[in-house]
C-alpha cells in the first residue's frame, strides 16, 4: 500500500486548491484576499488552501507570501503547465471534508463559504454545489449550462455580436436562464469549473479531473460524472465575483486548446451538433 503524501488530509474540514499560471498578481491576492475574510466567517480549524502553480519558471513568492501569512498553505509547483484538471488532481489525495476548487479570478462573499458548509450540512445528498455569480460590473453571470450542442458553442463562443442576437432566445436555453435565478436550482446538467465546491468524498469518488482535458471542458465532464451518483445545488445565497471571459478574446492558442477538449469530451459524452 503506498501512502498517502498527506496523512492527515482525513482531519482537514475544509481544503482549497487554487492553480494559477503565469498569474496577474493583483487578480489573485484579491481572490486571496476574499477568501481570507469568507474564512472568517465560519468556524472550521483545520482548513488547508493549496496553491498549485502552473508556471514553469519561478521566480519568487514575495508578493504573494504577506497575504497568506495567516492560513495554512501550500505553494506547490515544478509540474509545468500540466493544465487546470491535472493541477487539481495533484492534491486528490489530501481534501478535507468539504474541498473547494477555486479559480484565481473569483472574489467570493464574505458569507460565501458560511453559507455553502451550511447547506451541505442541511442537505446530505448534495454532493456539490455552485454558486451564484456576477460579472466585475454587477450583471448577472450564468453559471449553470444544458447539455450543450456544438452549435450552442460555437455561438456563444465565437459567434460575432449581431449574430448572437439572432440566437438570444437559444443562448438564453443554454445558459438556463428559465431557471436559474435567486432560488435553490437542484441539479443543472453543467456548472463552472470556477468555483465548485465538493464534499470531499464526493470529490474523491469521481477520481478528480480527466487529465486528458489542459484546458476547457474539464468541468463539463466532472459534472456529468458526479452527477451519476450525487445531487448537484445551485445556491444563490453563495456568491461570488468572477472576472472569466471566452476563449475567442484570449488568442488562438486558447481557441486551438478550446477545439482540442471539445474533440475530447464529444469522443467520451454523446455529440449534440444542432
Amino acid at each position: 500500500m503506498v501512502e498517502s503524501a498527506y496523512p492527515d488530509a482525513e482531519t482537514y474540514e475544509l481544503t482549497i486548491a487554487i492553480v494559477i499560471f503565469q498569474p496577474d498578481q493583483e487578480t489573485v491576492l484579491k481572490t486571496i484576499q476574499s477568501l481570507r475574510h469568507a474564512l472568517q466567517f465560519v468556524s472550521l480549524k483545520r482548513v488547508k488552501v493549496f496553491l498549485i502553480d502552473n508556471t514553469p519558471v519561478i521566480s519568487s513568492y514575495d508578493w504573494l507570501l504577506e497575504t497568506m501569512a495567516d492560513l495554512s498553505f501550500e505553494i506547490i509547483n515544478g509540474q509545468g503547465n500540466v493544465g487546470f484538471g491535472r493541477a487539481n488532481n495533484i492534491v486528490a489525495d489530501a481534501v478535507g471534508k468539504y474541498h473547494l476548487v477555486l479559480n484565481p479570478d473569483v472574489e467570493m462573499d464574505q458569507e460565501a463559504l458560511a453559507n455553502a458548509i451550511a447547506f451541505m450540512e442541511a442537505h446530505g445528498d448534495c454532493g456539490l454545489l455552485t454558486p451564484q455569480a456576477f460579472n466585475p460590473d454587477g450583471t448577472r453571470q450564468y453559471l449553470c449550462k444544458r447539455y450543450p450542442t456544438v452549435l450552442d458553442l460555437l455561438l456563444r463562443g465565437f459567434a460575432p455580436r449581431g449574430v448572437k442576437q439572432l440566437f438570444t432566445a437559444r443562448l438564453n436555453r443554454y445558459e438556463m436562464r428559465d431557471q436559474i435565478g435567486d432560488a435553490v436550482f437542484w441539479n443543472p446538467p453543467i456548472i463552472s469549473g470556477c468555483f465548485m465546491f465538493f464534499r470531499g468524498d464526493v470529490f474523491q469518488k469521481t477520481g478528480g479531473f480527466d487529465p486528458r482535458y489542459l484546458l476547457y471542458f474539464e468541468d463539463f465532464d466532472i459534472s456529468l460524472r458526479t452527477a451519476k451518483f450525487a445531487e448537484i445545488a445551485y445556491v444563490p445565497t453563495v456568491r461570488i465575483v468572477h472576472e472569466g471571459g471566452n476563449a475567442a478574446r484570449k488568442g488562438w492558442w486558447h481557441i486551438r486548446q478550446f477545439a482540442r477538449s471539445a474533440l475530447i469530451f464529444f469522443s467520451t459524452h454523446p455529440l449534440k451538433l444542432i
